[in-house]
């Protein structure tokens, strides 16, 4: 009987160790015709300390992780970065004008009111990846939140 419990309470820790990452608020900013390229916006909880290290979509060719900052205190530069530190139990806003997820090479025209799928994957605690899927709402052209 003693030797279950040890089992179990090893087994249970093992399993807190993977981050479960909850998102908020999730959308794409709407394209015109012709346009290869969006971006995606949300709001990322991770459980325990994990990292955002990439993110795909069946609407878009190329999905990267991006900064928006400034470069030399003049101009506002965006740059593809490999990963986003979660800490536990903080909210990490991507969103316009900061981190945020680049869609490019668009299959499809970013239609207002309809939604697209979104992959994003995590690097838990253990260095284990995870997939966190997300439907995410189209928003008008103008949206800045």
């Amino acid at each position: 009987m003693h030797r279950c419990l040890i089992a179990l309470t090893a087994l249970l820790i093992a399993a807190s160790v993977h981050a479960e990452v909850t998102v908020q608020d999730p959308w794409v900013r709407a394209t015109v015709p012709g346009q290869k390229t969006s971006g995606a916006f949300l709001q990322l909880t991770s459980s325990t300390d994990a990292t955002l290290v990439g993110a795909r979509s069946p609407v878009a060719g190329i999905v990267e992780i991006h900064e928006m900052a400034m470069d030399d205190n003049m101009t506002m530069r965006m740059r593809a970065v490999k990963a986003i530190p979660l800490p536990a139990g903080q909210a990490v806003a991507l969103k316009p004008g900061g981190y945020h997820v680049m869609l490019m090479d668009l299959k499809e025209t970013m239609q207002a009111g309809k939604t697209v799928k979104l992959t994003l994957v995590v690097k838990d605690g253990k260095g284990e990846l995870e997939d966190v899927d997300v439907e995410v709402q189209v928003k008008p052209l103008g949206s800045k939140l």
